[in-house]
């Protein structure tokens, strides 16, 4: 069982950039494949990247395409998301989660998510 807390978030201008940390416990972290997530004002949530149990493959929608970033540390149980030229439409509450079907074919299904960062980026 893993449980997740997401942090990092906060106001920033576009064009800035941040970094998100998602911190798990739980004994067989490296066991899953893990995705960040996210949801604005009025809208479902929406996938934004995954990463495999090893942090070897990677995968990103096309909205962050290039200028998001995925990464896992194993030693430290922990998953990042370097976000770099933030735009307005990013906004939102951003999750990490478990990722429980297979990597590569959308729509993910996903469990054990965080409370959320709130991202917002001004124009």
């Amino acid at each position: 069982q893993v449980q997740l807390v997401e942090s990092g978030g906060g106001l920033v201008q576009a064009g800035d950039s941040l970094r998100l940390s998602c911190a798990a416990s739980g004994r067989t972290f490296s066991t899953y494949a893990m995705g960040w997530f996210r949801q604005a004002p009025g809208k479902e949530r929406e996938y934004v990247a995954a990463i495999n149990r090893s942090g070897s493959t990677t995968y990103y929608a096309d909205s962050v395409k290039g200028r998001f970033t995925i990464a896992r540390d194993n030693t430290k149980n922990t998953v990042l998301l370097q976000m770099n030229s933030l735009k307005p439409e990013d906004t939102a509450v951003y999750y990490c989660a478990v990722i429980t079907s297979p990597l590569g074919y959308l729509p993910y299904k996903f469990d054990s998510w965080g409370q959320g960062t709130q991202v917002t980026v001004s124009s």
